[in-house]
């Protein structure tokens, strides 16, 4: 599972599984987590726009809210496409239950998309580092949502979402720590996870539904 020459690496279920296991002998609370819960999947999201909007969606919702609200919107927009939503007006969006905030960012990165400023497939080719920035370029995308597109969206191995609160609650809880780990705390505890942080997001998040009794994705 060595890195690749273009210094980021792409998860397959194979290397989630041997990363898993790898994680697992470096810190064994990962294995209370595997035994409660069975091993974590990957999750994948659909690249491309439709990812990145997705993404956009579930800032500061929960799970539940932020797929219903998707779920309207996609409906409306299908098949999506850059100039699709540009179609729909941000009034429009903001009915289907988007915030005014993210159908400004919605029409702003579809029109970065639609006027060839950001091409999301480029993406795939890029280090984490690069792409996280070039993400963060566009309206609306910030930290939290161009990790989790790195993780979910392409499955980047080395992602990790200081900024989520399900990981840092998770991380409190599973490593008995006084108090939640904030962004910069989180970053100091996911070197100890290098280079697989991405893979222990996933644990953290299997163990986080835990706390919430709630259904493991």
């Amino acid at each position: 599972m060595a890195q690749t020459q273009r210094s980021f690496e792409t998860l397959t279920q194979s290397g989630l599984n041997a990363a898993v296991a790898h994680l697992c002998a470096r810190e064994p609370r990962f294995k209370t987590v595997i035994a409660q819960h069975g091993p974590p999947s990957l999750r994948a999201m659909t690249e491309g726009l439709e990812g990145l909007l997705a993404t956009v969606t579930d800032q500061f919702l929960s799970l539940r809210a932020a797929a219903a609200i998707w779920a309207r919107v996609k409906a409306r927009c299908e098949p999506l496409s850059a100039a699709c939503v540009l179609a729909v007006p941000q009034e429009e969006l903001v009915v289907l239950g988007l915030s005014r905030a993210k159908a400004k960012s919605f029409h702003g990165i579809a029109l970065a998309v639609a006027s060839g400023a950001f091409n999301p497939d480029t993406l795939a080719l890029l280090p984490d580092d690069e792409a996280r920035k070039a993400l963060i370029t566009l309206p609306g995308v910030g930290p939290w949502t161009a990790d989790i597109y790195l993780l979910a969206a392409l499955l980047r191995a080395d992602a990790w979402p200081t900024g989520d609160l399900a990981l840092q609650v998770s991380a409190q809880d599973l490593f008995g720590l006084r108090q939640r780990p904030d962004a910069t705390a989180m970053m100091i505890l996911g070197a100890h996870f290098q280079p697989y942080r991405a893979v222990a997001a996933r644990l953290l998040w299997s163990h986080y539904r835990g706390l919430k009794a709630m259904a493991q994705a």
